[in-house]
């Protein structure tokens, strides 16, 4: 009474799905690249969807380069291109996050003293200079005042380029005042 007719001990064998718009199940294969969150530098962390700013500050605090990426990467990435456009200062202070041989190497190359404190899980700890790195409490400073920018530390914007965009005017207005 208003449903197909089915041929007895065929079922509904070759006969297309009325409901659905496409003649095959599931998602495409993949032919097209998605461009989702990573893109737009919008990360799953344990703590939700995030994004990190990775920064480099003079010692005044002033931004001198800075990138966005999804919160669940890590901070090594951007560390080599955040760097490498700069002139070589005589320290770099950074956290535990960014304890590689690979930076200290880069550092070290370009005739920087890298003031990194070692990461517990390394094999051969490296040296360490705890007084100069109490200097870095001055890129905590730096982002506390970014953070203090509503539209940085709550992240409206959609778009990474728009996000960037929003923090290089307010890392402008830091370096001003």
């Amino acid at each position: 009474m208003g449903g197909h007719a089915v041929r007895p001990g065929r079922g509904n064998a070759g006969r297309a799905a009325t409901d659905r718009q496409h003649h095959r199940q599931g998602a495409p294969l993949g032919g097209r690249r998605k461009r989702g969150a990573d893109h737009q530098a919008i990360g799953r962390s344990r703590g939700g969807r995030g994004t990190k700013i990775h920064l480099v500050v003079d010692g005044a605090g002033r931004i001198l380069a800075f990138t966005v990426t999804p919160g669940q990467m890590g901070d090594l990435r951007p560390a080599h291109g955040l760097l490498a456009n700069l002139p070589a200062p005589a320290l770099c202070a950074a956290d535990t996050a960014y304890d590689s041989n690979g930076l200290r190497q880069f550092l070290l190359g370009r005739g920087t003293t890298p003031v990194i404190p070692n990461n517990p899980t390394r094999k051969n700890p490296q040296p360490f200079d705890a007084r100069a790195y109490k200097a870095r409490n001055i890129i905590e400073r730096t982002i506390g005042r970014l953070k203090d920018w509503r539209r940085i530390h709550t992240r409206y914007d959609k778009l990474a380029a728009n996000f960037a965009s929003a923090v290089a005017i307010a890392a402008i207005l830091i370096g001003w005042t």
